[in-house]
């Protein structure tokens, strides 16, 4: 498994999660993935994200982006389509995504002195 933390971002809206890329480290694992219905192979199983909220989100995951509220939804499939690009600890910034600012968000850890 290849796991991240990111920093979503929406108005007025900071979402700490971990996703998760269900690549299998092992046989083991392909096959509890394979059982799970993530599909019997590696690369299948490859294709999918699980989105965990780490904010007290009452544990809620999921690996469909559309199961999402419109931060979360967008969130996920920006991830899906650029997960080896983005590094542990970006900014997802809905509202740049949508097209709704010219700017990208900055580390809520850069704006609020700790």
């Amino acid at each position: 498994m290849e796991a991240k933390t990111f920093e979503v971002r929406d108005r007025g809206t900071f979402v700490p999660i971990l996703a998760v890329k269900l690549v299998p480290g092992n046989e083991a694992d392909r096959y509890l993935l394979s059982r799970a219905g993530y599909g019997p192979t590696r690369a299948a199983q490859a294709e999918y994200v699980q989105v965990i909220r780490i904010d007290g989100g009452e544990g809620k995951s999921d690996c469909d982006p559309t199961n999402w509220s419109r931060t979360l939804q967008v969130a996920h499939q920006f991830i899906l389509q650029h997960w080896k690009a983005l590094e542990s600890g970006d900014v997802i910034d809905v509202e740049y995504i949508l097209g709704e600012t010219r700017s990208r968000k900055v580390s809520e850890c850069l704006e609020v002195p700790a």
